[in-house]
């Protein structure tokens, strides 16, 4: 069985290297009735061929995190923008000597927002130190989307410390690539954002947004929502950085109109510092520290 398994592999392998020697030859790909369809590149991007391609995206996650004992994560979301300390510091010096004064603002506002790349970095060191100590199916995982920011800083954190951590990149029309402290044989890169969310949503125990744009609102409308609605499993929603998420959300609108009740207020929880953003998803699952 094994050998026939292994010489499966090898033929599939061998299919996809000739196609990429015909790449490397400086060939022009053409549609090709006789090349292998799991092989076809023509035919696998085909408006009829998407159904495949979700499954694909949805199926190599998750076999390869099987693999390795991922089960339960924490993911952290944030700003892609920020930058640790250091070189925050730099670029204001930098854009200080340029003299451009909406590039002094902007580095400004960057150095002024550094401090939560180290606190993102020192929350997965928090929890890369806890699930040192645990059985492997009890263990908690950083989790982010990948890019820089604040998700590089939470990688960091677990990198640190040794601990596996996962990214799930998307790719933009201005490319970017997994930061450098993902754990290679976990750092995915996703097309369809609809299903790298449900790569979010399906091993999360906790959600840690840090402050963030577009897209991390994006992602933190999505959880709370699931968990509104019973679509999702109750789970710890930590919103990082009070002083950010009161000037940008007041959500007690929306209970002074009826849209939502008093009681979806309690679903997130506002905290200042890594060790507070732990304590809360320790209380909720009453872990053992």
């Amino acid at each position: 069985m094994e050998t026939t398994q292994h010489l499966s592999e090898q033929r599939i392998a061998d299919a996809w290297a000739d196609l990429q020697a015909h790449s490397n030859s400086g060939n022009a790909l053409q549609a090709d009735a006789y090349r292998l369809a799991f092989a076809d590149p023509e035919f696998l991007l085909r408006r009829e061929t998407r159904g495949i391609r979700f499954q694909l995206e949805m199926l190599k996650p998750d076999l390869a995190q099987q693999q390795l004992g991922i089960e339960n994560t924490i993911v952290v979301f944030g700003s892609a923008r920020f930058r640790e300390p250091d070189e925050a510091r730099a670029n204001l010096e930098k854009a200080i000597q340029g003299g451009d004064a909406e590039t002094i603002r902007k580095a400004e506002a960057q150095l002024r927002n550094a401090h939560y790349y180290d606190e993102a970095r020192e929350f997965a060191r928090i929890v890369a130190r806890y699930s040192r100590g645990c059985p492997r199916h009890d263990q908690l995982f950083i989790c982010t989307g990948g890019g820089p920011g604040i998700m590089e800083a939470a990688n960091r954190g677990a990198h640190d410390e040794g601990a596996l951590n996962v990214g799930l990149n998307i790719s933009l029309p201005h490319e970017q690539s997994g930061n450098r402290f993902i754990s290679p044989e976990l750092s995915f890169k996703f097309h369809y954002f609809a299903l790298r969310k449900m790569h979010f949503m399906m091993r999360a125990k906790a959600l840690v947004a840090f402050p963030g744009g577009f897209g991390t609102l994006d992602e933190l409308f999505e959880v709370i929502t699931l968990v509104q609605c019973k679509k999702a499993k109750p789970v710890p929603i930590v919103l990082f950085g009070s002083h950010y998420w009161k000037r940008l959300l007041n959500l007690e609108v929306l209970v002074e109109e009826g849209t939502i009740s008093p009681e979806d207020l309690s679903l997130f929880k506002l905290v200042d510092d890594p060790q507070s953003a732990w304590d809360h998803i320790v209380r909720f699952y009453d872990l053992r520290t």
